[in-house]
């Protein structure tokens, strides 16, 4: 079989097939130039692994034939779901984040365009930008021996980033919160199934744009007195997050 894996849902499959459009189709048929006969692995959010080959492409979509499944770890599926949501840094920073916060056991990165980013990603970059951020993923994946690779999206600004979100739990790095900890935010919550966590770039984020997350239930939060790089605070609440939830 490939060493291609690629994220999906679970409701993606259905009678023994995964079927997909959209950025997924665009991926694996236009960038990749996949084809009919082609080995994959799809990994669901569960951390399911599917061996498929690919039986059908159709102009917008591609289906996949299920040959095999292999299960993941009971552990792995009852650690709540990890988000992070990281503005893009300068050069290979979002590559440190990427490869650390995979080994870390991150579920998805999505990676956004702030104000203050000086690093932009235009549009004709994008998919090269995505196949390459993937690439990372899933070479860390293969690395550390997980089984389900993470996903990397981009949201070219905080407005997309913020709409998208739909976790139990939302929190925003946020260098002026002086008050609110993590530790007394995650003790006033019930314990989630899946967190998203809003990381600045080197810059810190902008008040509109902090506004714009707290309207959508984002909680600004400390890690404490000391101003971490963008990439320190991405490993750190990572690491910290999976301690508490006893995955590490």
């Amino acid at each position: 079989m490939s060493d291609r894996r690629f994220m999906i849902t679970s409701r993606s499959i259905r009678d023994g097939y995964a079927s997909f459009d959209g950025d997924l189709f665009n991926h694996m048929v236009r960038v990749l130039r996949m084809s009919t006969g082609d080995a994959v692995t799809l990994v669901d959010e569960k951390g399911n692994g599917h061996q498929g080959i690919i039986d059908q492409v159709a102009k917008e979509w591609v289906a996949v034939k299920i040959i095999t499944t292999a299960h993941a770890d009971a552990a792995e599926r009852a650690t709540p779901r990890l988000t992070i949501c990281q503005a893009l840094p300068k050069g290979e920073k979002i590559d440190l984040i990427l490869q650390k916060g995979t080994e870390l056991g991150v579920h998805d990165f999505r990676i956004f365009g702030g104000r203050r980013s000086v690093a932009r990603v235009h549009r004709e970059q994008r998919d090269n930008k995505l196949e390459r951020w993937n690439r990372i993923t899933a070479e860390a994946a293969r690395q550390c021996g997980r089984l389900a690779i993470p996903a990397v999206s981009w949201y070219p600004t905080v407005v997309e980033a913020a709409d998208a979100a739909e976790h139990d739990l939302r929190l925003i790095l946020w260098e002026d919160e002086h008050d609110r900890s993590l530790r007394t935010t995650l003790d006033a919550n019930a314990p989630p199934a899946s967190v998203i966590v809003a990381i600045g770039p080197e810059g810190g984020f902008d008040p509109l744009e902090v506004g714009h997350f707290t309207r959508h239930g984002f909680q600004p939060v400390t890690l404490g007195k000391r101003i971490l790089r963008t990439e320190t605070a991405a490993i750190a609440i990572t690491a910290i997050l999976q301690y508490i939830w006893e995955d590490i």
